[in-house]
């Protein structure tokens, strides 16, 4: 600010002692939020919530994800007062608000108009107003209504849409995203979850340009929502944990800040809780947030902890890995399983294994005796999209360099076709079957089995990246997940290989292929 600006002010202010105030809340929004609701009640966290806002609403930060509890005011500041509050700065930019509903966006809309046309706001912004209020020339010529909002004389407009929704030639200065699943079931629907997504990539960041900013606000539901498809994209995500984190960021890098119900971890500047502290004890005491959490452990950790990859709501626990397969005790056999892609957009999943016998016995509760514990100690695995022409080359081609002496191929749907086009290309056994049972119930009932049989190599984290972070986050909550094809092999590998206990090698040779350990 000059001098000649800072000598206007002080003028203003000598004449009138409120303008100190009005300049205070013209300058910071969480100010501007105070001057606007007196009785606006701001916890420690949300004033953290409202600075951030704020570095965002002066473009100090151009990107920015915040997960947050529900009923702990986001959308407050969010998509009410933040909008306005830019409105008010720059009337000049075009702001476009999308929720998972048209009519959830439009109440923001009209939330934002009534902040817009009080008075109080008009003290402030005299340069901000819309068609209606009080505007007595060229009333016809701006938009007014539940979807868009254009400032009467300049260029600057609301726009709120829901997900799906068109925005079509539309340029967008300021993204907020508020809210893009309903609730439970939308955030748990492989179907809702990549709509959202194509919405997002297609719609939303196609209206974009070099100096547009974003912000998305919402509880998390699914570890493959929204914010975790943009984690998995490979775009930078920078987690805030004290005031200097923010000094650095590189162009194009999110901010992100996660504001647990209960507080986890040591306390730090961003967030100075004590470890199970409640983030707002007047309104959702701890005692209440340890009976939501009671109620269902896995929903509490996506809704109120941010943190929907909780090993609270994963299938499997981590997987055992072998380095030495003596380890595992005397080899038996080598075999292999395909899992065919059903459909067109399944995957193929195939692996290679030795299985071995361990010296130790176990009671089977089926059998009533005891018997040798067996493992199947995974040497190769391939997870891919490709079409046939593909994997009939590379598949075979895995099989042939690990020895294998028997392959089980699903020969459901394109199954059997597959397992006549291979078996002319591999030095083993191959034995089509069908697969009748109901996968979910299969995949669930052995999952503790799988767990402790199937041995991953070890590094399998790197070297089968893929497999990796689909095993590992496959959800207890079965329609959750987009896919099921590793899963649905690997149980099948303990169908055939573990769980009838045989110990004896396949009752044919393998064409004489030499093991390969």
């Amino acid at each position: 600010m000059s001098n000649e600006e800072l000598l206007k002010m002080y003028e203003a202010i000598k004449a009138d002692p409120g303008e100190l105030v009005r300049a205070a809340a013209r300058k910071r929004l969480i100010n501007f939020a105070r001057y606007m609701q007196p009785d606006f009640v701001l916890e420690p966290f949300h004033v953290v919530y409202y600075t951030l806002l704020d570095m965002f609403a002066h473009g100090k930060i151009r990107k920015m994800i915040v997960q947050q509890p529900p009923q702990h005011g986001k959308s407050e500041g969010s998509s009410r007062k933040l909008p306005a509050f830019m409105l008010g700065l720059d009337p000049d930019r075009k702001i476009c608000i999308g929720s998972y509903a048209a009519t959830i966006a439009r109440d923001f809309n009209r939330d934002v108009q009534r902040i817009i046309d009080t008075p109080r706001y008009r003290e402030l912004f005299p340069g901000t107003y819309l068609n209606g209020s009080n505007v007595v020339t060229m009333a016809n010529t701006y938009l007014r209504n539940s979807d868009v909002i254009e400032m009467v004389g300049r260029k600057g407009s609301l726009r709120v849409v829901g997900r799906g929704g068109s925005l079509t030639s539309k340029t967008v200065d300021v993204s907020i995203l508020d809210d893009v699943y309903k609730d439970y079931a939308e955030g748990n629907s492989p179907i809702v979850r990549a709509a959202a997504w194509k919405w997002y990539t297609t719609v939303v960041r196609t209206r974009l340009h070099n100096d547009s900013q974003e912000l998305i606000v919402f509880t998390r539901w699914h570890d493959d929502d929204l914010i975790g498809r943009i984690e998995k994209s490979g775009e930078t995500i920078i987690d805030v944990k004290c005031w200097a984190d923010l000094e650095n960021v590189t162009p194009g890098a999110w901010v992100r800040i996660n504001f647990e119900a209960i507080k986890t971890g040591e306390p730090t500047e961003i967030d100075p809780r004590e470890p199970g502290a409640a983030l707002w004890e007047g309104r959702h005491s701890k005692l209440k947030l340890e009976g939501q959490k009671a109620l269902d452990p896995v929903q509490f950790q996506c809704l109120y902890q941010g943190n929907p990859g909780s090993a609270e709501g994963r299938l499997y626990q981590p997987f055992k890995t072998w380095v030495e397969k003596s380890d595992y005790g005397t080899y038996i056999r080598s075999g292999a399983y395909i899992d065919v892609a059903d459909e067109g957009d399944d995957l193929l999943f195939a692996a290679t294994y030795d299985v071995y016998k361990s010296p130790n016995l176990f009671f089977n509760e089926q059998t009533k005796r005891m018997e040798p514990i067996l493992y199947a100690l995974i040497t190769d695995m391939e997870m891919t999209d490709e079409n046939t022409d593909v994997t009939t080359v590379t598949v075979p081609a895995m099989i042939n360099r690990n020895g294998t002496q028997k392959v089980w191929v699903e020969s459901n749907n394109g199954g059997a076709g597959y397992e006549k086009v291979i078996k002319k290309k591999v030095r083993a056994m191959t034995d089509p079957f069908y697969q009748g049972g109901n996968k979910e119930s299969r995949i669930i009932t052995a999952s503790a089995m799988v767990n402790q049989c199937i041995i991953m190599p070890f590094g399998w984290e790197t070297r089968y990246k893929a497999v990796y972070d689909h095993v590992t986050g496959f959800l207890r909550k079965f329609d959750a997940n987009t896919h099921d094809d590793p899963e649905d092999g690997l149980t099948g590998i303990y169908e055939k290989e573990i769980a009838d206990g045989n110990i004896q090698p396949y009752a044919h040779a393998n064409r004489g292929v030499k093991r390969r350990n």
